[in-house]
């Protein structure tokens, strides 16, 4: 599987999201999908434990309820205008603000009708949320040199290319983004620090395997982001998970 995902990744690493044929964008997709919630059905509508928003979707996509205003950017509702603007004809009620408010409430209605259709939905996009995914990851770049300090410009411009020319760097670049986001919120810090893809591109070293490099740059941004993050929240319980998904971009 593994062999198969780089083979077709590596005849596009430096193509644009455009380009992508169904096969590569199936494989990008089904790895984010194992990534975020093991490739089970189920997963593709989560709403996790001392949060206050429902992750949707194969990149478990960010859903706020009404008169909900976090800190964290809201990515599913983009996603189903991307659906909508690609023919696929999506429920009414997607449009707008999540109609759970509560993780209670979610979960009370998992087995409803509501959530069955939308896991329909999610399991029969794959491809075009994977193609929502590597377009974040080809819009990434500006925004990120828009927010870099400048003597950091070229440095990230630099490491976003050398990622993007090699099958495993476009994997972490698209996958990374769409976890931890571009890292140009102001409200996406603890500390002041931030933990986006911004953030890792900086923190990079000179090995010879850009994708090995990335993998322990992100591991040590993130294991900081813990370390700054407020006690209350807990994230530490989430480190580990988080640090083998890093890690894998250099297998």
């Amino acid at each position: 599987m593994r062999f198969s995902f780089l083979l077709c990744l590596s005849l596009a690493a430096a193509l644009p999201a455009s380009a992508l044929t169904p096969r590569e964008l199936e494989s990008i997709g089904r790895r984010v999908w194992q990534n975020e919630s093991g490739g089970t059905r189920e997963g593709l509508t989560a709403w996790n434990t001392g949060e206050n928003f429902a992750s949707l979707g194969i990149g478990h996509f960010i859903w706020y309820p009404q008169g909900v205003n976090g800190p964290f950017d809201e990515s599913f509702p983009r996603l189903v205008k991307f659906l909508d603007a690609n023919g696929v004809r999506t429920p009414g009620w997607l449009d707008g603000d999540c109609p759970w408010d509560t993780r209670a409430e979610f979960l009370a209605a998992s087995k409803g009708a509501k959530v069955t259709e939308l896991r329909d939905l999610l399991a029969n996009t794959i491809q075009l949320q994977a193609r929502f995914l590597a377009l974040r990851m080809e819009g990434a770049l500006p925004k990120m040199l828009a927010a870099a300090r400048p003597a950091r410009r070229e440095r990230v411009r630099e490491n976003f290319e050398r990622l993007a020319g090699t099958a495993a760097g476009t994997f972490a670049l698209i996958d990374y983004v769409n976890f931890k986001g571009e890292g140009t919120k102001e409200t996406e810090r603890y500390r002041g620090e931030g933990w986006g893809l911004l953030q890792v591109l900086e923190n990079m070293g000179n090995a010879a395997s850009p994708a090995a490099a990335f993998a322990r740059s992100a591991d040590e941004v993130l294991t900081r982001r813990v370390k700054n993050a407020p006690p209350e929240r807990n994230e530490g319980r989430w480190l580990p998970g988080w640090r083998n998904r890093v890690r894998a971009y250099a297998a």
